[in-house]
């Protein structure tokens, strides 16, 4: 059994004046006197060893209280100075290193509240993972983006397309992303310290409202441009082909008229090229009006089924359920709906569904699949992946939507059918 300096101490104590009490009972037997005298000595000895334990306790009270309180996390206990020079010093180093602790955590306290306020209010989605690279933490707005489903799944676990992509990002990576070839993210992976470990963590921020006024006003100019030069051509050359076809004697000049007429044809059909790109800078701002999406969607299938039933599919309409009631421009959605339709035909399938619920809009079609490299491209100017195509459609379809506030996606889903969605805000 290890004993304490302060035990150690008091026995040491007792055994000495035990040891001068029986020194003195021997002198009582020579002097009395001096028997007295050193009786006298002895319990002043007595007094100085209890006065001293005490002295050298205090100290030690005050370390225990000051250990007791900083593990209680208490930084408001401070001592008062005694009088004492030693046990002052001690407590005037102690009062010290409290202020300082308490200011340190006040600081770091502020330092955190602050930047959890900023974090909540981030209109930047911040994704944390923990030691097993599980998403463990997201702020609002990464909340509302990917749900609190994803919460305890690895990146690649989840069902989501854009996570999938950011799982292959190594530490102090940067990308930019597509989600369904309309939204457009640039993503940085990064990592703190935490309890000496590392963890990781993975900063959103949304570019697909710049990017689309930065590529709108680039495309916009270069067709302004092609139309002016273009036209002004067109227009002349075919005022020249029809002069010479009118002059033209026949029919000794019957071939000759013939390619005229040729060469007239395909002036005008690149003048309707050109005039398709031109639309899409010229759109006008939406002239709303209240709509009925189910009278519209009827009309449109209704408008689209014999070109359908050319193509060897069928549309399918849904049936009579609640009314859904949009503040839209009715020509511009029409046209939409025209666009959405026409490529589900030309997409091959045998069969198109429309279905509304609760005033969201989806066409599916089960013709061809839309492939991840297609799926990137989507809704790019001029992109298309039919070897007849302009890239208009979906372009057109993009800023319809957008200049309505409408959120929209387009993607083939795991069962096979290719649905284009439409999100009205009533």
């Amino acid at each position: 059994m290890r004993l304490s300096t302060r035990t150690k101490y008091i026995l040491y104590m007792i055994a000495l004046h035990v040891l001068l009490m029986g020194l003195v009972y021997q002198l009582l037997f020579q002097s009395k006197p001096l028997f007295i005298a050193t009786e006298v000595i002895l319990l002043l000895s007595i007094g100085v060893s209890i006065q001293l334990y005490k002295d050298f306790s205090q100290p030690v009270a005050f370390i225990r209280s000051g250990i007791e309180a900083i593990k209680d996390k208490d930084f408001t206990i401070k001592f008062v100075p005694t009088g004492k020079g030693e046990v002052d010093t001690l407590i005037e180093v102690y009062n010290l290193m409290i202020d300082q602790l308490r200011e340190e955590r006040t600081r770091l306290q502020e330092q955190h509240f602050f930047l959890e306020k900023l974090i909540e209010a981030s209109p930047i989605a911040l994704l944390i993972l923990d030691f097993d690279e599980r998403l463990v933490q997201l702020n609002p707005r990464a909340l509302n983006q990917f749900g609190d489903a994803v919460l305890g799944k690895k990146l690649e676990e989840t069902e989501n397309h854009l996570l999938h992509q950011m799982s292959t990002m190594t530490d102090g990576e940067s990308r930019t992303l597509k989600t369904d070839g309309v939204q457009t993210y640039k993503v940085q992976r990064s990592h703190l310290m935490h309890q000496g470990f590392r963890r990781s963590f993975f900063i959103l921020e949304e570019l697909t409202s710049e990017l689309y006024k930065i590529e709108k006003a680039a495309y916009g100019k270069v067709i302004r441009m092609m139309a002016h030069e273009v036209n002004n051509t067109l227009g002349a050359t075919d005022s020249i082909l029809q002069t010479t076809l009118q002059s033209l004697p026949e029919p000794e000049f019957s071939d000759l008229s013939e390619a005229l007429r040729i060469a007239s044809g395909r002036n005008g059909r690149l003048t309707q090229f050109m005039r398709n790109f031109a639309d899409v800078v010229r759109l006008p701002s939406p002239r709303r009006e209240d709509v009925s999406l189910n009278r519209l969607v009827e009309q449109v299938s209704l408008f689209m089924r014999a070109t359908a039933l050319n193509q060897g599919s069928s549309i399918h309409t849904p049936e009579p359920n609640e009314p859904c009631m949009l503040y839209a421009d009715t020509a511009q959605l029409e046209q939409v709906l025209v666009n959405v339709l026409k490529n589900a035909i030309e997409a091959g399938g045998t069969e198109i569904r429309v279905e509304i619920q609760k005033c969201e809009l989806a066409i599916l079609n089960n013709g061809k699949a839309i492939t991840p490299e297609e799926s990137a491209q989507l809704f790019n100017p001029f992109y298309s992946s039919k070897p007849q195509g302009q890239g208009i459609g979906l372009t057109l379809i993009r800023e319809i939507l957008v200049n309505h506030g409408f959120s929209f996606t387009l993607k083939t889903q795991a069962d096979g059918w290719t649905a284009f969605r439409i999100q009205f805000s009533t």
